[in-house]
């Protein structure tokens, strides 16, 4: 068991709810701000409302968790900032601003100059996004070619001190290898190396150490913690994994049906959620059963974004709905405790 596991194990479950407007962090000026973000996907069976009027901010040198079952709209999400969603999906409504910049209608030449120079992203799965036919050496060298002019000497140095910085033994020797002479564990953090080049402002996480045991995953959030606290880059780490993200977010968002739900001081909404699918979420985790006692889950399952129901789209799993939850809940903010959640009947404290 995580050492996450083991204290979400011990973390005390009150009740407590809703979805954030916007998560503020209130002591720093924003690095990221998201207001009222929306990603659809146009298909010819209907919409695909993926992504549906999402807002928050993120600081320099925070890591925020984002977390929530399969098809809730984190990856979508992560995708949006990093203006990656392909058609038929597209940004429908919203803004992204990256230190003041907006990023929602730059054309392709222009976000290619913000992607991997001032925002980048780690991948679930690191054999998708290294090129198993060029060198580690190859790949780190075009990817910082692609941003500013340098010689093949101080790219090659460059490159071996972002390896060995985040943990690649013997990193002037191994640079030279090919992805598939490396461990899972090996390639994710070579993946985390390529995005570190060119020493973005933000670094957007999506699940990569989700397929990793939990000793390598272990040490690489370690390593994350501690690359975060060097260089003062922000962090979205997206997880379904709430152990994971108890143990390296500030603060914590939590996704459902495109929308953020709860949002908060990760240890307060792990210690005292508000709404009901952020309390089953963590009843759910497997640290928190009974030894000799089935495990709590959830009923049902995640509505289909192409025939969400009416009002609340967690009413059919909820314990607490009533014939309020027909209508759509108003977001709660309290940014003085930058605190919010999205719900007719939020938990008692």
């Amino acid at each position: 068991m995580s050492a996450g596991a083991d204290r979400l194990a011990r973390a005390d479950a009150s009740p407590t709810a809703t979805e954030p407007p916007r998560a503020t962090a209130q002591a720093r000026p924003p690095l990221l701000q998201v207001r009222g973000l929306a990603t659809h996907f146009m298909l010819h069976a209907g919409v695909v409302r993926a992504v549906d009027d999402v807002s928050f901010d993120l600081s320099a040198g925070e890591t925020l968790g984002l977390v929530g079952e399969s098809g809730s709209g984190k990856t979508v999400t992560g995708f949006s900032l990093l203006g990656l969603v392909d058609p038929p999906g597209r940004i429908v409504a919203g803004s992204i601003r990256l230190d003041g910049d907006e990023l929602v209608g730059l054309d392709e030449t222009a976000m290619r100059a913000v992607r991997g120079r001032r925002m980048a992203m780690v991948f679930q799965d690191p054999m998708t996004t290294l090129n198993p036919v060029l060198s580690i050496a190859t790949q780190m060298r075009l990817a910082i070619e692609a941003h500013e002019r340098v010689s093949r000497k101080a790219a090659r140095e460059r490159s071996v001190a972002v390896l060995d910085r985040v943990g690649i033994p013997d990193a002037e020797r191994r640079i030279d290898a090919f992805p598939h002479q490396f461990s899972g564990g090996m390639r994710q953090r070579v993946a985390i190396a390529v995005a570190l080049l060119n020493k973005p402002a933000l670094i957007v996480c999506d699940e990569p150490t989700t397929a990793l045991d939990v000793s390598i995953q272990a040490q690489i959030l370690t390593e994350m913690r501690a690359l975060v606290a060097d260089l003062g880059t922000a962090l979205i780490w997206i997880s379904h994994d709430l152990a994971t993200v108890s143990s390296l977010a500030e603060r914590i968002m939590v996704m459902y049906a495109g929308r953020i739900v709860e949002y908060g001081p990760t240890s307060e909404v792990l210690s005292a959620p508000r709404h009901p699918y952020t309390k089953g979420l963590l009843q759910s985790l497997p640290a928190r059963a009974e030894p000799g006692k089935a495990l709590a889950q959830i009923p049902g399952s995640t509505p289909s974004l192409l025939d969400l129901p009416a009002g609340c789209a967690f009413r059919p799993r909820c314990p607490c709905a009533s014939d309020a939850c027909a209508v759509a809940p108003a977001s709660t903010d309290a940014p003085a405790q930058a605190r919010g959640w999205r719900c007719h009947h939020p938990l008692a404290q």
